[in-house]
C-alpha cells in the first residue's frame, strides 16, 4: 500500500471511526484501525465486538482529489498512536507507505514516523446484515430522541437490559424508552414511509447511542437505520455504525404510567429548573438530593431543602394553572433537573397522584414526550 491522502479528511475519518476503539479490550488487534485502500479510495474500520464504525474517504469528491494511491494494500495500526499524531502532523498532506511486515511508513513535511502494523486478516470481519426492515429519520431529530431519553438509563450493569434504550415501531410511531427503575424518560415521533415496519424489544445501550449522537452532523442529514436480528446499522453520510443489540425481555413500563391525577400543576420551565438547581446546591451537601415540592394556600408552589450543616433553602413559585387536592411530595433533584436540561416546552404540566405515587412530567409543546420520576419517603 502506498498512498498520499489529504490530513483533513483522514483525520476526521479516524476521529469517527476512534469511537468504536475499547481501552479494555483483551483482544490485541482490536485496539487498531483496520485501513484499507483501493482505486477508489480508503475505508477505516474500528471495533470494539458491540460497535464497529466504518469510514470511507474517496479518491476524488466534488473534482477535488482526496486521496491519490500508488499501490492498494491494507493494514491495522495502533489506534492510540495513530490518533494522536496524523492530528498533530505539520503538513496538509500525509504519505503512508506499508512494507513487509507491515512496518509502516508515514511522511508529513519534513517529519518521518516508523509504526509496527498489524496483520489485517486478523482483524474481525463486519456484520453481515439483512437490510430489510430499513427506516429513514432526520438526523437531528435522532439526535434530539436520544439526548430526551438516554439520561435516563441504568449504569447498574447488574441489569445489563436497563443499560439500554428500549425502540418500538409501529403504525409509523418510532418509541424510545429508558428506566432505571427510579425515573422513566419515553420519546415518540411520527415517521413517514415506515407503513409496514413494525418492529419491538429492540434495545441498544444508552453509551453506544451516546457514541452514535456525536457522529450525525447537526446539519439536516438523513440517517438510514436498518434493524436486524442482533445488529443495528446506521447509515451517516459515507459512514456505517453497527451495534449489538442488547440481550433480554425489557420491562413493561406502560403499567405504572397514571392517565388521571389527584393535583396537575402548569409551570415555567425555566423558573422551576432555576429553583430546583438553588435547592440542589443544599440537598447535594447531604448526598440525598432530597428536595420538597408543596402548593399553598395562595396557589402557589413551595419549593424547599435543608442541610444539617449549611441550613435550609426556601422559595415561593407562580404557577400558570394548579388544579386538584393541596400536595407536599420529595424527589430526587438530580432526576427532576436531569429532565428539565433537556426540555425544550416554556412550560411544562406536572401530574401527581399522591406522595407517593409517580411524578408524571409532560412539556407542553412536546406531546410526544413524557418523563416519570418515582417519590421518595420522608418523615418530615
Amino acid at each position: 500500500m502506498k498512498i498520499r491522502i489529504l490530513k483533513h479528511e483522514l483525520n476526521e475519518s479516524i476521529q469517527h471511526v476512534s469511537k468504536a476503539i475499547s481501552s479494555r479490550t483483551t483482544i490485541p488487534i482490536l485496539t487498531g484501525i483496520k485501513l484499507e485502500v483501493n482505486f477508489q479510495g480508503m475505508t477505516l474500520t474500528a471495533s470494539d465486538t458491540d460497535i464497529s464504525i466504518q469510514a470511507f474517504i474517496p479518491a476524488e469528491d466534488h473534482d477535488k482529489q482526496i486521496v491519490q494511491v500508488e499501490r492498494s494494500g491494507s493494514v491495522v495500526l495502533p489506534a492510540k498512536f495513530f490518533v494522536e499524531i496524523i492530528k498533530k502532523l505539520p503538513s496538509q498532506e500525509i504519505e503512508m507507505e506499508v512494507k513487509e511486515g507491515f512496518q509502516t511508513l508515514i511522511r508529513s513535511g519534513s517529519t518521518d514516523i516508523q509504526m509496527v502494523g498489524l496483520d489485517p486478516e486478523e482483524f474481525p470481519v463486519l456484520p453481515s446484515i439483512e437490510e430489510d426492515q430499513i427506516i429513514t429519520i432526520p438526523g437531528d431529530l435522532l439526535k434530539n430522541m436520544i439526548k430526551q431519553t438516554a439520561f435516563s438509563i441504568s449504569v447498574n450493569e447488574t441489569s445489563p437490559i436497563l443499560t439500554g434504550v428500549l425502540w418500538n415501531l409501529s403504525d409509523n410511531q418510532f418509541k424510545f424508552v429508558a428506566t432505571d427503575r427510579h425515573r422513566l424518560a419515553s420519546r415518540t415521533a411520527s415517521l413517514n414511509d415506515a407503513d409496514d415496519i413494525r418492529f419491538s424489544n429492540i434495545v441498544i445501550s444508552g453509551k453506544t447511542l451516546n457514541e452514535l449522537s456525536k457522529i450525525v452532523p447537526d446539519q439536516n442529514t438523513m440517517v438510514e437505520i436498518v434493524v436486524a436480528d442482533n445488529q443495528v446499522l446506521f447509515k451517516i453520510d459515507r459512514i456505517l455504525f453497527y451495534s449489538r443489540i442488547l440481550d433480554g425481555t425489557y420491562p413493561d413500563t406502560s403499567k405504572i404510567i397514571p392517565t388521571n391525577y389527584k393535583t396537575e400543576l402548569v409551570l415555567d420551565t425555566k423558573k422551576l429548573s432555576d429553583s430546583i438547581d438553588r435547592a440542589y446546591l443544599l440537598s447535594r451537601e447531604e448526598k440525598t438530593n432530597i428536595v420538597r415540592l408543596q402548593t399553598l394556600d395562595d396557589g402557589t408552589i413551595e419549593i424547599s431543602s435543608s442541610s444539617s450543616e449549611l441550613g435550609k433553602v426556601t422559595e415561593q413559585l407562580e404557577v400558570a394553572r394548579f388544579e386538584g387536592e393541596p400536595l407536599r411530595i420529595s424527589f430526587n433533584s438530580k432526576y427532576m433537573l436531569d429532565v428539565l436540561k433537556v426540555v425544550e416546552s416554556q412550560q411544562l404540566h406536572i401530574g401527581f397522584t399522591g406522595a407517593m405515587s409517580p411524578i408524571i412530567i409532560k412539556p407542553l409543546d412536546e406531546s410526544q414526550s413524557l418523563y416519570l420520576i418515582l417519590p421518595y419517603r420522608t418523615t418530615n
